[in-house]
């Protein structure tokens, strides 16, 4: 078969990880195989002129809820809580996952290539994770990691959705309880199964406690939903006597421990940034805390738990963070390595390099002036969004399959 090839020439390229040039970047059969002011691609290659238009990885988004809690469709798309076990580790979220969601659409709209798709917080331990593309037809052909992560929460979402219940956990005393057995139960479980002597039937399996072997056995993050100082400091308390790998989702006051975090190199997913201070534990949240996180020496990442905040919005949060403090490389790099890093897909996305995924955007312009927008994108090699100066819309999800929409036109000029 033969190789397709694409040179995208006269881009302002920004690979996150190196400094920007003004260059091409080269793809061939989805990959990225060169780049640099002067690269040229192999006989044949199709030629792709940015015309000084910026370049950038496709942004991801380490915190989402898309296509388990669909967009438009009430009760009948939400399924991103099983609320009848405060313990859910064996759920899925890949399971629930509808990729004709909206939400689907608007991540190209705002320039999101890869997203973690989450269940809920209501539970104290939620579900599995999985690390997705922002375009496919079915979600199994969307998949670059699963699971990606265990979902577990603390604060007021488990005590109130159990407490109403009248039972356990129905206090944060409760839900550090239910944590902690839900482990010793998985550790018994891994040592049933490691004394069992050959020859011999395993022990019965049993997918929870399954679920939580890969978390202690270092094979996947325990990502811990908490906003308040004193739930985060429980969280790395019950890490420690566990001994797993920890990442703190949301953070809403992950600054006031930043010191404790950054010694322990403990990751913080921070927001979502643009909500109401709706209940007790976003007293605290500030679009400035992100720039204090950064500058304590804790690695973020920006996250719009969509649909919360609309994940087209990703780009303005790190944009209007930077506005109250946060560094603008620190800001790129929290949409786009760090997630990745976190989700574990940082050898395919989160930068441009040389055999990492073609996963790129065509900006108008620099895609933290909040008038730019994404004029293409591309997953794999493969256009699978363009905008349209003519209807003023998007096109992505009719795009054809097998090679994307290959039509071009000028974008809008926003320097009037």
């Amino acid at each position: 078969m033969a190789m397709s090839s694409l040179a995208i020439t006269g881009a302002h390229v920004v690979p996150i990880d190196g400094d920007p040039f003004d260059g091409t970047v080269v793809v061939t059969d989805g990959r990225i195989t060169a780049l640099g002011p002067a690269v040229t691609g192999p006989a044949g290659t199709e030629v792709l002129d940015a015309g000084g238009r910026w370049l950038l990885p496709g942004f991801v988004d380490a915190h989402t809820h898309l296509g388990v809690h669909e967009e438009g469709e009430g009760w009948a798309g939400s399924d991103s809580n099983e609320r009848t076990d405060p313990v859910t580790a064996s759920v899925r979220a890949l399971d629930a996952i509808n990729p004709a969601d909206l939400g689907f659409d608007d991540a190209l709209a705002g320039g999101i290539t890869t997203a973690n798709v989450n269940p809920g917080s209501g539970n104290a331990i939620g579900g599995l994770t999985v690390a997705v593309h922002t375009h496919g037809r079915i979600v199994d052909e969307m998949v670059l990691r699963s699971p990606s992560g265990l979902k577990s929460a603390l604060g007021e979402n488990p005590k109130r959705v159990y407490g109403d219940k009248k039972q356990t956990p129905s206090t944060r005393l409760g839900t550090a309880a239910v944590i902690r057995k839900a482990f010793v139960d998985a550790q018994n479980y891994l040592d049933r199964h490691a004394a069992a002597e050959p020859g011999k039937p395993p022990p019965s399996r049993d997918l929870t406690h399954e679920a939580l072997g890969w978390v202690l056995q270092g094979e996947i993050p325990w990502r811990q939903h908490s906003h308040r100082a004193d739930d985060i400091a429980t969280a790395i308390r019950i890490a420690d006597e566990f001994g797993y790998r920890l990442v703190i989702d949301h953070g809403t006051e992950a600054h006031l421990i930043a010191d404790l975090l950054a010694a322990k190199r403990i990751p913080v997913l921070i927001g979502p940034l643009f909500t109401a201070r709706s209940k007790v534990e976003l007293r605290n949240r500030s679009l400035a805390n992100p720039g204090k996180l950064a500058a304590a020496g804790v690695e973020i990442s920006i996250i719009t738990d969509h649909p919360v905040v609309p994940i087209n919005f990703l780009v303005h949060q790190a944009t209007l963070s930077i506005k109250e403090g946060l560094d603008r490389d620190t800001a790129l790099r929290a949409i786009t390595i760090n997630p990745a890093r976190v989700m574990g897909v940082d050898d395919r996305v989160g930068s441009i390099a040389v055999g990492k995924d073609a996963d790129l955007v065509l900006w108008s312009g620099d895609p933290l002036d909040v008038l730019q927008r994404a004029l293409r994108v591309f997953i794999g090699g493969t256009q699978v969004y363009s905008w349209d100066p003519i209807s003023r819309t998007g096109r992505s999800r009719f795009a054809d399959p097998a090679g994307g929409d290959s039509s071009w036109s000028e974008p809008p000029d926003h320097s009037r």
